[in-house]
């Protein structure tokens, strides 16, 4: 760590206990404060020419206060101690006005951590806006590149950013980290006689050298967009559909929205009552592991300043854990599992062979690489989205195919779950590879 960034951090966390130095002074019955200092650049260009250049350095003191039940936010970006202090009696003044709820308050005492793990996610870079320019457009080039059917650029987009990151409450805990983040990314448009398609690809990092080369994700970006081209209409039909791994995140992002605190107490979760009970095949497992050196979804502790751990979300196909904030806990009578502000590194167990066994295992059926339209029905679990991708025969794909439907019930969905593939998607912070369904239903022509 950088002389300068400790001494930025050391700022700001003496903001932060200024802040709950005021509303202890106020007699408040508890105070959380938090900010996220964060500055970086972005470029994009288009076309080889530069189309935007940003620059950004920003970050608020957020507040939050309790009073008997009740509570009230503020939030100053100017960290002068008349200023935070101000804030902090204008979160008081509308605590003061907010009706109480039993349930408010900070996460118990005995949730902080005592210490912090080096997690290994501070890797910054400083670049010029010529140098993500250049970046940006070696990737376009090479998308275009990668076929002569691709005909336009719709971009490429170079991002560096870092942050600081510090949360204090008033059990006395005050805890701080910094991370880095750097990302590469591109999109282009490809054309034959039957209609253009477009398509992208991306890579992101702690370290920039860890981020996949311009020409690798032009390429690809390129390729994925020719491979699309042409694309057939099916006939309505029920085959075993296998999702590429990006699209196999979603599918099991949805479980995080069912197994979420504010979902299941407001019983808007078609997984409510189902802790301890079998919602995959027995040989589905997902770990979730906060600490994981330099991942993207790690942190020492969540946004309550509750410390995470690694725990069992699934467990050999048996939900084990809900994913539950200090207030939905107390609404469930269950325990605080340190989940607010989202999942840390889910790591799906895989069964099953590369991207080509996969196929080989599924035989005739549908390979799903795109997912269109908000067609999940969070209470039912009903499942019914817009979907292309490719249409495989003996193990090969055969041609692209676009404007189908795919649909099912989520419950069912992951309980027909044949196996998970070893091309795990390691840009997400749910991670799993290629996931095959047994069977759906397709509507086609």
């Amino acid at each position: 760590m950088s002389e300068p960034l400790a001494q930025q951090q050391k700022v700001l966390e003496q903001a932060v206990a200024c802040a709950l130095d005021a509303a202890k002074a106020l007699g408040l019955d508890g105070a959380e404060v938090a900010i996220h200092k964060q500055q970086g650049l972005s470029v994009s260009t288009r076309g080889g020419e530069v189309e935007t250049v940003e620059f950004n350095k920003d970050g608020a003191l957020g507040i939050s206060v309790y009073r008997e039940g009740a509570k009230g936010n503020a939030s100053t970006s100017d960290l002068s101690e008349e200023a935070i202090r101000a804030a902090v009696k204008a979160a008081a003044t509308i605590a003061a006005q907010t009706t109480a709820d039993r349930f408010n308050g900070l996460a118990d005492a005995d949730r902080m951590p005592s210490s912090l793990p080096e997690l290994d996610l501070y890797h910054p870079e400083s670049f010029t806006p010529e140098q993500g320019a250049e970046l940006a457009s070696r990737c376009e080039a090479a998308a275009m590149a990668a076929d002569p059917r691709i005909v336009t650029s719709d971009g490429a987009s170079f991002n560096s950013h870092e942050g600081i990151k510090v949360y204090g409450n008033s059990h006395g805990f005050i805890g701080s980290y910094a991370s880095s983040r750097h990302s590469l990314s591109c999109v282009v448009i490809g054309q034959d006689e039957q209609g253009m398609e477009r398509d992208y690809d991306y890579t992101v990092a702690r370290r920039f050298q860890d981020l996949a080369s311009p020409e690798q994700v032009g390429r690809q970006a390129g390729l994925d967009t020719a491979a699309r081209l042409s694309a057939r209409k099916i006939g309505t039909c029920q085959v075993p559909v296998l999702f590429s791994a990006d699209q196999a995140t979603g599918l099991l992002g949805h479980l995080v929205g069912a197994i979420s605190g504010a979902s299941l107490y407001r019983d808007a979760s078609f997984l409510k009552d189902s802790l301890d009970t079998q919602l995959f095949p027995e040989w589905f497992s997902i770990e979730e592991n906060p600490h994981l050196a330099m991942a993207l979804a790690s942190a020492p502790f969540d946004g309550e300043g509750v410390a995470t751990q690694a725990r069992d979300i699934v467990r050999d196909g048996v939900l084990k854990s809900y994913l539950l904030t200090a207030y939905s806990a107390r609404r469930l009578g269950m325990t605080n599992t340190g989940h607010a502000g989202g999942i840390y590194n889910w790591q799906v167990k895989r069964n099953g062979g590369d991207l080509a066994a996969m196929l080989k295992q599924m035989g005739t059926g549908l390979y799903v690489t795109e997912l269109m339209g908000q067609g999940v029905n969070g209470v039912t679990g009903d499942y019914s989205r817009g979907a292309a991708g490719f249409w495989v025969e003996n193990g090969e794909i055969q041609y692209p195919v676009h404007e189908i439907t795919i649909a099912g019930n989520l419950k069912q969905m992951y309980r027909s779950m044949v196996a998970i593939g070893s091309d795990v998607d390691p840009r997400h912070s749910l991670q799993t590879g290629p996931i095959l369904l047994d069977t759906m239903k397709i509507a086609g022509n």
